[in-house]
């Protein structure tokens, strides 16, 4: 039986391994897009850590063992990480207040939360700001001064108005009359296997994830469940190269939020499953609607909604999961 202190110590540690994960990931990120992911990342943690304050002080909880445990710092690394870079400061700041308060203290602080607290506030700020949060980076962005001045809505002589593409998603999506080798060799978003950029991204991604499997943070059934759904989906619903294509298997696991979503995302312990078995088909729901969100749906990635909706079955995955005992009849 563990007492409190080792329990608490247990968390922090799980928090400490799953924040060094991300770092592979923040890495490649800030070599694609510039200061802007390191921006993001430092509003979203004050945004969160504050919001964590205050909500504690509202209920009269103590505040200083809650900032320690590290909960707050990873749902604002990981809704940092997928903002998009150099959007309105006041975005991240919604997104990262949204996720802490109608995410978490909601619903009575850490282990009570029903959704993942960083898509929650995903999902918060793309549905409230749509334009802003499809607004990502054509190039490799700007300095710490011009991403500042482009972050605080300073416009100086020379800066430039709009530098933003459409995602490899986002282009996909709304294809009508190109090949798939056209829009590879056409359009800048696209990189050689993925989303320009994005694949060494979700590489990385894959990286942290697999040194948190190693570290027994978490177990295999959800992130497995998520990559197979996903790629066999896309496997049968490929066809082929044409202009009406829906994109490769690899192309869908190596775009957008995947691997991110597969290691960082599904696997929060306390929104999710707890059984293997309901894990594993929790992993896989989110797959199937990632991708149907992704097709057919009128956002360009599925990931934030594709969690929140299973987040909504997990008492039924828990029910069905659970071993049928058979009745004595004598």
């Amino acid at each position: 039986m563990q007492s409190p202190e080792q329990a608490d110590q247990r968390v922090r540690q799980a928090m400490q391994r799953v924040l060094l994960a991300t770092l592979p990931g923040a890495l490649v990120l800030f070599g694609l897009y510039g200061w802007g992911v390191l921006i993001n990342l430092l509003l979203c943690s004050i945004t969160a850590l504050l919001s964590e304050a205050v909500a504690l002080r509202l209920r009269a909880r103590a505040i200083q063992p809650a900032l320690k445990d590290g909960s707050a710092l990873v749902s604002a690394t990981l809704l940092g990480l997928a903002l998009p870079p150099y959007a309105p400061w006041w975005l991240a700041v919604f997104a990262s207040a949204g996720a802490l308060l109608a995410g978490k203290h909601l619903y009575g602080g850490i282990g009570r939360n029903p959704f993942n607290p960083a898509m929650l506030g995903y999902a918060l700020a793309l549905v409230s700001f749509p334009q802003p949060m499809t607004h990502w980076p054509a190039s490799h962005g700007l300095d710490l001064l011009g991403g500042l001045q482009q972050v605080f809505g300073l416009r100086l002589p020379g800066q430039p108005d709009a530098w933003a593409q459409a995602t490899a998603l986002d282009s996909l999506r709304i294809n009508k009359s190109l090949t798939m080798e056209e829009l590879f060799a056409s359009n800048d978003a696209f990189g050689r296997w993925g989303g320009k950029g994005t694949e060494w991204v979700n590489l990385a991604f894959l990286a942290g994830g697999l040194y948190l499997l190693k570290q027994k943070v978490f177990s295999w059934h959800a992130p497995v469940g998520m990559l197979a759904s996903l790629f066999l989906i896309s496997l049968l619903c490929w066809n082929g190269s044409g202009s009406d294509s829906h994109g490769s298997p690899l192309f869908h696991l190596l775009s957008g939020a995947t691997l991110l979503g597969a290691f960082f995302i599904v696997t929060e312990p306390v929104s999710g499953p707890t059984s293997a078995r309901a894990r594993l088909l929790f992993g896989t729901g989110v797959g199937l609607l990632t991708y149907i969100i992704r097709t057919w749906g009128s956002y360009p990635d599925g990931v934030a909604f594709a969690v929140l909706l299973m987040n909504l079955a997990v008492p039924a995955l828990e029910r069905w999961s659970q071993p049928r005992v058979e009745r004595s009849t004598s």
